[in-house]
């Protein structure tokens, strides 16, 4: 008996490099965005008086919204088991419903930011709305950059090629729905 395990006594499964790849960059988006949470939360806690800002950001819009990204997780889900399946069909349908619900996510978005804007709730305002307007912003920056590589995949897709990266457009887009979570109960539930 030797001493020595087997070359493939201690192996682990090879994760794909272009999950592994989104999985960097999502740690990175995470860094960026919890960094400004935090920072949010911890002025939120310093200055009990944001509440009071915070009752001027619209919750039915924001709830709108919320529900318009949870639903896109699904449809972003349905994208991804038809490319397993290889429905092409299903696949475009899916992508195009996923990246319409992005465009209302950003025609609501744009409608409270106009009617902000009008009642003077600008990003110089106050602290609290410069960070309203930089986290709701930053996240509208990842949902446009969302529909962007939700398309471009798209087009591959209904051709055939490169089914795989239907589930790696999902992770980000995924990724996007969760960081709205955090965004709406911080920004228009805690009054």
């Amino acid at each position: 008996m030797s001493l020595h395990a087997s070359p493939t006594a201690y192996e682990v499964p090879a994760v794909p490099s272009p999950r592994l790849a989104m999985w960097w960059l999502i740690a990175s988006e995470v860094v960026i965005f919890g960094g400004l949470i935090a920072c949010y939360v911890l002025y939120r806690v310093r200055f009990p008086e944001w509440a009071e800002y915070a009752k001027y950001t619209s919750t039915p819009l924001g709830a709108l919204n919320t529900l318009v990204l949870l639903t896109s997780s699904l449809t972003v889900v349905l994208a991804h088991a038809a490319a397993e399946r290889k429905e092409l069909a299903k696949v475009t349908r899916y992508m195009s419903i996923t990246i319409g619900f992005g465009l209302m996510f950003l025609v609501v978005k744009s409608i409270e930011y106009t009617t902000e804007i009008h009642h003077g709730y600008t990003f110089t305002k106050n602290l609290f709305w410069t960070f309203y307007y930089s986290m709701t912003g930053l996240h509208a920056i990842h949902v446009i950059l969302g529909m962007v590589a939700m398309f471009i995949v798209m087009l591959g897709a209904r051709k055939g090629e490169n089914l795989h990266r239907v589930e790696m457009a999902g992770l980000y887009w995924h990724f996007v729905d969760v960081v709205w979570v955090f965004l709406f109960p911080l920004l228009y539930v805690a009054k």
